[in-house]
């Protein structure tokens, strides 16, 4: 679908002031998982979205994090700081809560700890970490480590709030694949989150902005600032044209919107689906919403691949080998073909299952189904969003 010529009038320089309206667990009792549906409220704002499109939300840091760091570098957090862009200074706190990352630390703060330092024993550590040939020793360092972490470690070197923040990059915002057709949810932008959590180096950490979303943002109190980012990810103009969507995990969230879209603006082209999670009774992803559509005949086909339901794990692009010869029937048909979610893995493994079927069912060598995909993708009938 083309992108109409943006007329929002809240954009990433400008964005609009949200309120949450929903923030419902979509997993089970009993999942290792914690994924969220959020709606975020947009009526009578004017905000417009297509779906395949992404909202970015800009978070604030953990209030206990903020005020970690103020205390270890022995301040108040009232003292003036000057940051890049700003035209004015802001305190300390405001700063460390709304403006700056507290994560990825790099180098150059390395060095200056080691040229501030007074103790010996963090003087010899810095020095071994800013070594010539060291880099891969500092890589594993600093990626287990927050700003929070080295200032624990090396007390012995003072910095001044301002020293400090100039080690730290800006905050940016996080885009979510929105989950919801506008035409279906008119004033709502739905979202599919998962929390993210995790240890390293002893202490807890927490993603920034799926954990303000899911923890912190206080149903239709809290502002949340938020601002469509536009797409090259959309459902074909032609809506008799048949879909495939590849979307594990939280990768399933534009998928439920082009079936909503498509749904309400009367498409007749099919809609097929491949989802995939840990467990079907706990962790199927809106599977209320996707059985009914298949009930009703408004889904073709939805494949599941439950990888912990069987001793062997099943995953999306096993269900594509299972029905290659569908799936390179459809294509041949003129389908569009989308993948939604994880970048490293899933997506490379999927785009080979894809060319598997194309040459065991397309009568084509390997090049030939690797040029036939480059196609695809010039014709845009091959679409990823993928991170």
């Amino acid at each position: 679908m083309t992108a109409l010529p943006t007329t929002n009038p809240y954009t990433k320089d400008n964005p609009l002031a949200a309120k949450l309206l929903e923030n419902r667990v979509l997993n089970k009792d009993g999942s290792s998982k914690d994924v969220r549906h959020l709606v975020v409220d947009i009526a009578g704002s004017g905000l417009t979205y297509t779906v395949g499109d992404s909202l970015g939300v800009f978070a604030s840091n953990r209030p206990q994090a903020v005020e970690e760091i103020i205390e270890l570098l022995g301040a108040t957090g009232n003292e003036p700081v000057n940051l890049p862009r700003l035209t004015a200074p802001v305190s300390l706190r405001e700063a460390l809560t709304s403006k700056l990352s507290l994560a990825s630390p790099t180098k150059k703060i390395l060095e200056t700890l080691a040229a501030k330092t007074t103790d010996e024993k963090e003087k010899a550590q810095l020095a071994e970490l800013l070594a010539p040939g060291a880099e891969e020793l500092r890589e594993t360092f600093l990626g287990q480590r927050e700003f929070i972490d080295l200032l624990e470690e090396f007390p012995g070197a003072k910095l001044t709030p301002q020293e400090f923040v100039d080690h730290m990059r800006r905050l940016m915002p996080r885009l979510y694949s929105i989950a919801s057709s506008p035409t279906m949810f008119p004033g709502q932008v739905h979202l599919t989150v998962a929390p993210v959590r995790y240890e390293s180096n002893d202490r807890r950490r927490y993603g920034v902005c799926s954990t303000f979303l899911a923890d912190r943002v206080t149903r239709r109190k809290t502002l949340i600032p938020v601002f469509v980012a536009e797409s090259h990810f959309g459902l074909p103009e032609d809506k008799s044209k048949d879909i495939i969507m590849v979307g594990p995990g939280t990768g399933i969230a534009p998928f439920r919107a082009f079936v909503q879209e498509r749904i309400a603006t009367g498409a007749t082209g099919r809609n097929w689906l491949f989802f995939g999670d840990q467990h079907e009774a706990t962790d199927y992803l809106y599977g209320k919403e996707w059985k009914t559509w298949l009930a009703e005949g408004k889904m073709a086909r939805v494949d599941l691949a439950f990888s912990r339901d069987q001793p062997k794990k099943v995953y999306v692009q096993d269900r594509m080998r299972e029905s290659a010869a569908e799936l390179w029937a459809w294509i041949k048909g003129g389908a569009h073909f989308y993948v939604c979610g994880d970048a490293h893995r899933m997506a490379k493994d999927v785009d080979a299952a894809l060319q598997q079927a194309i040459v065991e069912h397309g009568g084509m060598d390997a090049a030939a189904a690797a040029d036939y995909v480059k196609q695809m993708k010039k014709d845009k009938r091959y679409q990823r969003d993928v991170y």
